[in-house]
């Protein structure tokens, strides 16, 4: 009989452990993460598809490209493929900054779930607010080389707070030495909340390590920085649909004036942007209405953000 309550009780002072353990990385999480009032809410209206606004930043003393890059929820992808005459590490104080805060909205069917768009680093959740549809945008780290994050159709199917890290085979192997099991912490590579997916060993989750976001840095999982995990965890609903796709060229309307946004996607080999653009173009009927000039000039650069190229 006390061997049976000795067990309930050490069971019931775990999970009292473990909730005040996530308690805590979450306030140390918020404390710790850059001051800003980035974390945005966008109107879905099918007739526009370009959100955000794009600005300008001087660089202060001391500061890196990297730095920039999370003050405005960017990932390193955005902020240097925006600004390839600018050194990442050192671009000098004063330096005028691109920070492109403006994105198109992935060409998906459905508006009602999780978009990642792996050609871009980014997260997209659409989502029903009353009678209107709302997306809200977040910059990611994916798989790298040999550990690719897959395209498909997923769901969430558990929602995890402070997650254990059951480290894969695959990593033991690269790092002799790597524990088995690393619990809740600062050390611990899923960060302070995890999103589980249908294909299971794929993870959205939060990170140790947030100069990955905008880089492939994982294992396959989608890794967001450590202060934008806890908002994403808090819309989602377990059973939400997320769709991963592979987008480098996208095109949209605002306003009337037609734009497009091209990334570097090195895993898209043998793709013709140019082509690409055209045709996606020509589907929505927005050729007549194209610079192209303009349109060659925005491909050839690729600077992941929405450029005007109409006539």
């Amino acid at each position: 009989m006390y061997s049976w309550r000795r067990q309930v009780l050490a069971k019931d002072m775990k999970k009292i452990i473990l909730f005040i353990a996530a308690i805590l990385i979450i306030y140390l999480v918020l404390l710790s993460a850059p001051a800003r009032a980035i974390y945005k809410i966008y109107s879905y209206d099918k007739s526009s598809t370009v959100v955000g606004i794009a600005k300008t930043y001087r660089v202060h003393a001391g500061e890196s490209l990297i730095e920039i890059a999370r003050k405005f929820d960017l990932g390193y992808n955005e902020i240097t493929d925006a600004n390839p005459g600018l050194d990442p590490f050192v671009p000098g104080k004063g330096a005028l900054v691109k920070i492109p805060t403006s994105w198109i909205l992935p060409d998906i069917a459905a508006h009602d779930s999780i978009i990642i768009n792996l050609s871009e680093f980014r997260l997209y959740y659409f989502f029903r607010e009353r009678k209107s549809v709302k997306v809200t945008t977040f910059p990611i780290g994916l798989g790298d080389e040999g550990f690719d994050t897959p395209v498909g159709q997923f769901k969430v199917i558990k929602k995890i707070v402070a997650p254990t890290w059951y480290v894969p085979e695959s990593i033991k192997k690269e790092r002799p030495g790597q524990p088995s099991v690393v619990p809740p912490g600062p050390d611990n590579p899923l960060g302070s909340h995890a999103l589980r997916l249908s294909l299971e060993t794929i993870l959205i989750h939060g990170t140790n390590k947030p100069w990955g976001v905008g880089r492939r840095s994982s294992h396959g999982c989608i890794r967001l920085y450590p202060e934008d995990i806890p908002r994403l965890y808090q819309l989602v609903p377990k059973g939400m649909k997320v769709t991963v796709v592979r987008q480098p060229v996208k095109v949209g309307v605002r306003k009337d004036k037609v734009y497009i946004e091209v990334h570097r996607d090195y895993q898209a080999t043998n793709l013709n942007y140019f082509n690409e653009a055209v045709n996606l173009l020509m589907k929505r009927n927005l050729m007549g209405k194209v610079n192209t000039n303009r349109l060659a000039r925005a491909v050839k650069k690729k600077q992941g953000m929405p450029v005007d190229i109409t006539k």
